[in-house]
């Protein structure tokens, strides 16, 4: 069954359709700054919500900060996922701020605007702010964003949500796009993403797979309601 057949009513939760992804100085500067979260964990969930992005074909705007004299190129984690994108590279702290990147978020003509980047207490801030004040519906990747203190990063969150954005994990973002995984258009896609940066839940996807494999491989039914693995025997 595919997505045609599936109910698209529950605009809430968000749908790739209507959306675009602002990914905001993901550079190698402010990440040094970053103290409100493991880079490592943060690097994760940008790379997962960058692939999901592409994968949904959910239309992206990356942009930088002053990447010659400052902050540095974007990732290369993200300039692979996008190869043929180039960012938009401004001097404005508000990405809203410089007419390339209103007129590209324009373009997408999407009005639920997904923002994630760096620092979240003031570019991230900034953007989500002006894009409120434009009019989108505005959501902010939590935990693909960080900032210079966990007390800046929850304070922005706060002060973001209080003016209208709504805060969400790329994960949930990811599994509202998907919604049924019956849309085998993207479940595979999806599943691939989650293997590789879902942490916990991408290693259960892994076993999952490997023990079906291994049971149709072997001819093996799976266990009967009572049996316990070798060693947890009463």
């Amino acid at each position: 069954m595919n997505s045609s057949s599936k109910s698209n009513s529950n605009y809430h939760l968000g749908l790739p359709e209507n959306s675009a992804l602002l990914l905001i100085d993901y550079q190698p500067q402010p990440l040094l700054g970053v103290q409100s979260q493991d880079r490592t964990l943060l690097l994760n969930a940008v790379a997962g919500l960058a692939k999901a992005a592409r994968a949904f074909e959910v239309p992206t705007i990356l942009t930088t900060q002053a990447a010659q004299r400052l902050n540095g190129p974007l990732f290369p984690e993200l300039q692979e996922i996008f190869p043929r994108q180039e960012s938009v590279d401004r001097t404005s702290i508000n990405p809203f701020e410089d007419p390339r990147v209103l007129n590209a978020v324009r373009e997408t003509k999407r009005k639920r605007l997904l923002i994630a980047g760096l620092w979240t207490e003031i570019c991230v801030n900034f953007a989500a702010l002006s894009a409120l004040e434009e009019g989108y519906n505005v959501q902010v990747i939590a935990d693909a964003c960080a900032g210079t203190s966990p007390e800046a990063h929850q304070l922005a969150l706060q002060q973001m949500s209080q003016a209208g954005a709504i805060p969400r994990t790329w994960q949930q973002l990811v599994f509202a796009w998907q919604r049924d995984w019956e849309r085998t258009e993207t479940a595979q896609k999806l599943n691939q993403i989650l293997r590789q940066h879902g942490g916990a839940f991408g290693q259960v996807l892994t076993y999952a797979q490997a023990m079906g494999n291994t049971r149709e491989n072997q001819g093996l039914q799976a266990p009967r309601r009572g049996l316990r693995p070798v060693g947890m025997e009463r």
